[in-house]
């Protein structure tokens, strides 16, 4: 049961926003790598996941439209190996953060068995706009409006 949180006319063009929250609780709730995320400075957070035994090569980051995707895949090279027990296997993830607008990654690096992610959230300007009334008979049609129709 999904519910509409922008149902009130309060809220005009506040769609995107929406699909932005369905698309955050449809995420993987498999809870695999563990992650922290932490607030490093006034406008700085940090993602960490927790990626052992994986290397450079096995991750990739890229952001997809507002949505940083984090995905990794180990490479099983088990020639020549003979395991008399096995209880770490190679196994691939994709872990999806949304970002709010303005958000940037400033980097990343892998230390230790933790991936690290820097985000820069820029700190909002408040924006005051004096909206000029003008005198008309009748209102101006916007075209491309479903009553145009």
């Amino acid at each position: 049961m999904t519910t509409r949180v922008f149902t009130s006319p309060l809220f005009l063009g506040f769609d995107h926003l929406e699909q932005m929250i369905e698309r955050a609780t449809k995420t993987s709730s498999d809870g695999y790598p563990p992650y922290n995320i932490e607030q490093i400075s006034p406008t700085g957070l940090r993602i960490t996941l927790a990626v052992a035994g994986f290397t450079m090569d096995d991750l990739q980051i890229t952001q997809e439209d507002n949505q940083l995707v984090i995905r990794g895949r180990q490479t099983e090279d088990v020639t020549g190996r003979v395991f008399l027990h096995r209880g770490i296997a190679a196994r691939q993830f994709q872990r999806a953060f949304v970002m709010a607008e303005g958000i940037e990654v400033r980097g990343a690096w892998l230390d230790n068995g933790l991936l690290h992610v820097d985000l820069a959230r820029p700190m909002p300007e408040p924006k005051v706009r004096t909206i000029e009334i003008n005198r008309a008979s009748a209102p101006t049609r916007i075209s491309g409006l479903a009553d145009d129709e």
